[in-house]
């Protein structure tokens, strides 16, 4: 589908509602029995987006997706709402009341602004998808907040917005793109767009190196649900140089006090799995700190000790026993233990845990569950078992 037009008519519109929910094996029976009424590319269409809407709902909500217009590629870029509606929020607190959203995509980071009560210009260069960020903007109410204007974000003069939100392309023809200079357009041009704004926050791979952070900015990784979505780059205000790991829903975060690395300890009774942002921030310290533990290995990122700390940034699991890696003196071990459900995770192991998994527990061998870690203690290849800790999810942080 190159042209959304057909969609927004009475019929495009009639045949969307028609086809919602309709199952992948009951689409050519659908198809065959609309075409009896009308084009055949408008039913194409209808069915084509009914499949990016049921894909959409895992990051927009069934009630704004089933409304709204993707493209696969806005599908597969678009912000998390929940992500986009705490950036939003962060805009709305430092007083922002205007964006120039460039690199706009299908809109979601534009109607979360719009929502947070704050104007946006929302650019985008292609045609198809400047096509579906109008029509968002307008399924949702949003039109007096949203003006969607198709055009090089390079030549969109930004006066009069008291911020810039700048989401570049990161993947090209052959996937994901890692050198933020290969960026479209490139984190240089976005970093000088952001410098003549009072505030600016630019997207970036959560991978992002952080020699490559700007000295005028700062940075947030943030996580959703246990997953790592993004990374900002914050400039203006009182943002320069803090680095920080906000994790939702919540929010929680925590800013980084400058610690040095974790001193490595000998295991303690508890193992701490820090949440993936709070690692990519380079803020285990932090964690460590709060907890009153170290680091198993100097290169590894899970944190030891021996109490049990309630923590929003880390999950808590105690440990049973600690083996050197030896696959045959596991599966003995979780064979006296009548283990039947297990969970394996690696760090700083090459052994891939579907691997282990298979080798050492065939099939179930009993009611209980364990935890095994492959990863390196004091710089050797080690078996951790054990099971997450009772009180790992209680609440706590800022």
């Amino acid at each position: 589908m190159n042209d959304l037009a057909p969609l927004l008519t009475p019929e495009g519109r009639a045949l969307l509602d028609a086809v919602r929910g309709t199952a992948p094996a009951d689409e050519l029976a659908v198809a065959t029995r609309l075409r009896r009424d009308h084009p055949a590319g408008l039913v194409s269409a209808a069915l084509g987006q009914a499949r990016l809407r049921q894909r959409a709902e895992a990051k927009f909500g069934a009630e704004d997706a089933r409304r709204m217009f993707f493209t696969p590629n806005g599908v597969e870029q678009s912000t998390r709402a929940s992500v986009a509606a705490y950036r939003a929020g962060r805009m709305k607190e430092l007083g922002v009341t205007a964006v120039a959203d460039l690199c706009c995509g299908i809109g979601g980071d534009a109607v979360a602004l719009a929502r947070a009560g704050i104007r946006v210009l929302a650019v985008d260069r292609d045609p198809l998808t400047a096509a579906a960020a109008r029509a968002n903007a307008e399924a949702l109410g949003l039109t007096g907040l949203i003006d969607v204007r198709e055009a090089d974000v390079t030549e969109v003069d930004t006066d009069g917005y008291d911020a810039v939100f700048v989401d570049p392309a990161r993947r090209g023809g052959r996937g994901r793109v890692f050198d933020p200079e290969a960026y479209s357009p490139p984190l240089s041009w976005a970093v000088a767009a952001a410098l003549k704004a009072p505030h600016a926050a630019l997207k970036v791979a959560p991978g992002i190196p952080h020699e490559a952070i700007p000295a005028q900015a700062g940075a947030e990784w943030i996580s959703d649900g246990g997953d790592v979505k993004e990374a900002v780059l914050w400039f203006g205000g009182s943002t320069r140089n803090d680095v920080r790991a906000t994790l939702l829903p919540g929010p929680r975060t925590l800013l980084g006090t400058g610690l040095p690395n974790p001193a490595v300890r000998p295991l303690g009774r508890y193992l701490y799995e820090p949440d993936g942002a709070v690692i990519r921030a380079h803020l285990v310290a932090e964690v460590a700190q709060e907890l009153d533990g170290g680091l198993v290995d100097e290169t590894i990122a899970y944190v030891t000790a021996d109490a049990l700390r309630p923590t929003p940034y880390a999950t808590a699991y105690e440990i049973t026993d600690q083996l050197p890696f030896n696959v045959k003196k596991l599966k003995a071990l979780l064979r006296e233990r009548e283990v039947g459900i297990l969970t394996v995770k690696k760090r700083g192991s090459a052994v891939e845990p579907e691997e282990l998994r298979r080798k050492v527990l065939p099939k179930a061998q009993g009611p209980h569950s364990a935890t095994v870690f492959l990863t390196r203690v004091a710089g050797a290849p080690t078996m951790l078992v054990g099971a997450p800790a009772p009180t790992a999810t209680a609440a706590g942080g800022s």
